[in-house]
């Protein structure tokens, strides 16, 4: 078959490695003001605030407490920037924030959080 050319297979543009931020709040209301400064100033983009209750040793005792957990999504590369707002704003001494790996998703959802975050 000469003259017919196979075509090249396209490459599809791989959106930035996505990272959840996981950060735990002693209330509701510290927790939903931080989720908000973080998505107006685009260093997540969304959180979502869930109510919870957390069981952990202190200072030798066992305690339960009414909590908030923060789920932020965001880039590995704006993470670092995110730990280091949250830690700043947090009122406790040993704040509990996580951050954890994206190991796959909606390529859609995962290229509109890129987006959200992109440096502007």
């Amino acid at each position: 078959m000469a003259g017919i050319r196979r075509r090249q297979p396209v490459k599809k543009r791989r959106a930035p490695r996505a990272v959840l931020i996981l950060a735990a709040y002693p209330r509701l209301g510290v927790a939903e003001r931080a989720a908000r400064r973080l998505v107006r100033e685009r260093v997540l983009a969304c959180a979502t605030v869930i109510a919870a209750r957390a069981f952990y040793v202190w200072e030798g005792r066992l305690l339960g407490e009414l909590s908030a957990v923060l789920h932020g999504k965001t880039t590995a590369a704006r993470a670092p920037e995110a730990l280091r707002r949250i830690r700043e704003s947090h009122p406790d001494k040993v704040p509990e924030i996580l951050v954890v790996d994206v190991a796959a998703g909606d390529p859609d959802y995962l290229a509109w959080v890129a987006e959200q975050v992109k440096a502007r």
